[in-house]
Parts: C-alpha cells; structure tokens; sequence
C-alpha cells in the first residue's frame, strides 16, 4: 500500500517529469517541494512506489519516471482539473463563436483544442439518426452540371456534384427540388433515405421520361448523401505536435502516425473508453495497444448536437500536462454542446 505522502510524491513526480521530460530524483523532490522531511525518507518513498510499478528508472540515474500505472493513478485520484483561464476561456467563445455550420464548427474546434493542449485534437460527427432534413438546395453549376446541397437540423451540410445527361433549364430543376422537398424535408435521416430509396421513389410526374430520369438521378444521389450524413468520422488537427514531442516515442512516431489516419480503429477505441467523474475519458499507454497506440494517451469528453451524442479528445505521448489537457478537453466540450444546442 502506497502511503498519503507517496502519492503526494508520485504527484510531484508525474508534475516534474511532464514540465522538464527530465528523470525526478529525490534531492529535486525536497528541493523543489514543500515535504519537510528528509531526502531519504522521499528515496524510501519513491523505493515504495518503484515496488508499486508506479515509477521506473529510464536507465542508471538515480532519477525516476512514471510508469503506465503511474499515469493511471495520477489521473483517477491525483489530478487536479484547474480550470481554464478567462484568456482560454474568451477564445473558445470567441474562436467558436462565428461559426456558420456545423462542419466549420468542428473544424474550428479541433484547431483550437489542439492550440490549448498542443497535442492531437480529434473530433467525432454526431450521429445524425436522430437529425431531420431541414432544407434540400439544387444549383445549376452548367447546363449539364448541378450542386446538390443536403442540410440537417443539427446544421450538417453534405454537397455532391451530379453530372446530369442532358441540359437542364432553372425551370425544370425548379419543378424537381420542389417535390424532392415536398417528399422529405421534415423526416428524419432514416425515413428520409426510404424516401428516396429505389423501391420507394418519390413522388413525381415529370412532364417527360428526360426529366424523370434526372429526377431519380439526383434523388439517388441525395439518397447516398443522407447515408454519408449517418456514418461515423472524425476532423483531425495538429498532427505536427507529434513532431514536436517525437523524443518520447521509441523509435519512430510513424507507426502512430499511421494509426491515427485509421479513423474507424479510432472510432472503436471512442466506443469503449469509460468516463470518469470529472466527465473525462482517459485511456493511458498500454491499454491502447490493441488500437496500435501503445505509447499514446488519448482524452475525450462527450458533447451532442441535438441529441445526438459524439465525443472530442486529444491525443498525444503519455508524458502530457493530463490536468491542464482534461480541463481543456472538458471546456470545449462543454462549450460546443451548448453552440450547436442553441443552433
């Protein structure tokens, strides 16, 4: 059993070796904090924790780093979550604040998550089965090329581009998005996509067999648009500071790199982090190393989009700032469910 007093120091450990990367010795300890006792007895304490599996000698100095389990124990009673400060705070309102859809508020986000944390910011789109179509807009690029613009409730934007196999007047395509609108504007994504499925064409009497095949042309895409809108992913920002941090990876931070570009390998490991009670998910160095991120953290918080639920984190080497990154991960969280619920 570790005592108060070394888990107080395994907290000054974790503090010191994510400030200065440098192994924490017992002479720094006493020297830097407020201990009142001994360096040996802070060297019995540290032997304690060393037998514990909490720390670990990188090689012969007499310094000492944290373990995995270090980490892990830091974060589920250690940590301290300050919160951000108002020049944070005022960004994030501010930043996020001028957002026009929720595609440019998620872009947005993880810019700004990875600027607070200089680690990895990730963000999952909310599943949209919950959402509605809002409004369907048709616009004519050429005669025979036209912009389909599919927009949610949750304020989800899908645009394809139909090349059609004939010229199309305004007029005409005027007469298609009004019934495509009557037909499923107001329905969820799911009743939407039965809609406008191939057994269940939407209802229309084209003025001729010509426009009724642009007609289904352009239902059928708007058919793989409301299935793109329900599929899970994810906006990546800040892949450099890997680069930055590259000292505490073994060997090369490639393999990392090309793990993170897996976006469903990412989605999965989202799916079964447990939450804490600080609202935070944090999954730490080898228990990521079935998703091939042994070496990682990753912290996420939950936000949601009209109901429909989704996570942010960040990701980074498991030598991170957990308290200033948790409270970062949990504000922009926070903010963002609030953004796109008043939207």
């Amino acid at each position: 059993m570790v005592s108060d007093r070394g888990l107080d120091v395994l907290r000054v450990i974790v503090q010191d070796y994510v400030a200065s990367r440098e192994p924490v010795g017992s002479k720094s300890i006493v020297d830097r904090h407020a201990f009142g006792v001994s360096a040996a007895t802070i060297r019995n304490d540290m032997a304690l924790l060393e037998e514990e599996q909490l720390i670990a000698a990188p090689h012969t100095s007499s310094g000492r780093i944290p373990t995995d389990k270090g980490y892990r124990v830091f974060v589920d009673h250690l940590a301290d979550l300050r919160p951000l400060s108002p020049a944070q705070r005022q960004a994030i309102e501010t930043f996020l604040g001028h957002s026009a859809d929720l595609d440019e508020v998620l872009v947005r986000s993880v810019r700004l998550l990875s600027q607070l944390t200089h680690q990895v910011a990730l963000v999952q789109y909310p599943s949209l089965s919950r959402s509605k179509v809002r409004h369907i807009e048709l616009v004519s690029l050429t005669d025979t090329r036209i912009l389909s613009v599919l927009i949610t409730d949750s304020g989800a934007v899908e645009q394809r581009v139909i090349d059609l196999p004939r010229a199309v007047d305004e007029s005409a395509l005027s007469v298609v998005r009004a019934r495509l609108l009557s037909a499923i504007v107001g329905l969820s994504m799911t009743d939407a996509a039965a809609a406008l499925a191939a057994d269940a064409p939407v209802e229309s009497r084209p003025d001729s067999p010509e426009l009724q095949n642009v007609t289904e042309l352009i239902a059928n895409t708007l058919r793989e648009q409301v299935g793109a809108n329900k599929q899970n992913k994810l906006v990546m920002a800040g892949a450099a500071n890997l680069v930055r941090t590259e000292e505490d990876f073994t060997g090369s931070i490639y393999p990392v790199l090309e793990a993170i570009e897996e976006q469903v390998v990412l989605l999965r490991l989202f799916g079964e982090m447990a939450t804490d009670q600080h609202g935070v998910s944090v999954s730490i160095g080898r228990e990521n190393a079935p998703f091939g991120l042994a070496e990682t953290s990753v912290l996420t918080s939950g936000y949601s989009s009209n109901g429909n639920l989704a996570r942010l984190g960040v990701l980074g080497p498991t030598r991170m700032d957990y308290s200033n990154n948790m409270a970062a991960v949990r504000a922009v969280a926070r903010y963002l469910s609030r953004l796109l619920g008043e939207n």
